[in-house]
């Protein structure tokens, strides 16, 4: 009796160990029913599933004929995810694997909606509003990336959007520039103030900031004693926007920047050390 129950037992668990290991291949589905389940994921608004069942259909079907839609949705489902450096990643491995797919442009699009995101995202949320104050160079790529979807697809249904966002970040880029030449005045550096008051006429035409840029140039210089440049910049900026502050019937003002910080050359240029 004792030898028929081990006997029982031994084939039990022999059966046991046999339904675990076939478990993970009931588990592997058509790359159909992955993606249908993705999109229904992505409609009820699971991302966690949509991801997995994506990531579970290219790597089980990786030549299957829905493994390029996988990797689009996947780009997709991450920006709903808000994990930006997964975007981006993503846009790019399909813009290098399939150049020539014909949904690409929206790889294009995504990364530079990714890297416009991540130029944003850290300030704003730990520190309010300082969009003149930040690190410029995501801002500078969005805004590359965007051109560069609009110069390769020129009629993509991404491209309207792209514009919009491209005249935000001239503005924001050229209030950078802005923000640093008003520093430079106060630090009477003011031939770097000047250059930074040429960038904004050189690259950022058209944008709010071109007004302080001209009044920026015309102190500058004047302070400098280059008195042709002074009147020159002067007399856009008395053509072009006579309504600025620094405009005082026809008078330009001093913006008193050079009077905010009134130390000494010596202790500028020695950052404090001697008075």
């Amino acid at each position: 009796m004792h030898s028929i129950k081990s006997l029982g037992l031994i084939v039990f668990t022999a059966a046991l160990i046999s339904a675990c290991s076939s478990n993970p291949q009931r588990d592997i589905l058509t790359e159909q029913e992955y993606y249908r389940e993705a999109r229904e994921a992505i409609e009820d608004n699971n991302m966690l599933v949509a991801e997995d069942r994506l990531n579970r259909l290219e790597s089980q079907y990786p030549f299957g004929k829905y493994a390029e839609q996988a990797q689009l949705e996947l780009i997709y489902v991450h920006f709903r995810m808000a994990d930006m450096e997964s975007v981006l990643a993503q846009a790019e491995r399909f813009i290098r694997l399939h150049p020539l797919h014909a949904q690409v442009d929206y790889a294009y699009y995504m990364r530079g909606l990714a890297t416009y995101e991540m130029g944003f995202a850290f300030v704003e949320r730990y520190f309010g509003d300082g969009t003149d104050k930040r690190n410029p160079v995501p801002l500078q790529d969005s805004f590359a990336y965007f051109d560069e979807l609009i110069k390769r697809f020129p009629d993509s249904a991404y491209n309207t959007d792209a514009r919009a966002r491209m005249i935000y970040l001239r503005e924001r880029l050229a209030s950078y520039q802005m923000e640093i030449a008003r520093y430079y005045m106060k630090r009477h550096a003011y031939l770097a103030a000047a250059n930074r008051g040429e960038e904004v006429l050189t690259h950022y035409q058209k944008t709010h900031a071109v007004a302080d840029a001209l009044a920026i140039m015309t102190e500058a210089y004047e302070l400098l004693g280059l008195t042709e440049e002074s009147e020159k910049a002067l007399a856009l900026l008395t053509l072009n926007h006579p309504d600025h502050p620094q405009l005082e019937s026809g008078t330009f003002e001093s913006s008193g920047l050079t009077e905010v910080d009134r130390r000494s050359f010596w202790n500028i240029v020695s950052f404090g050390l001697i008075d």
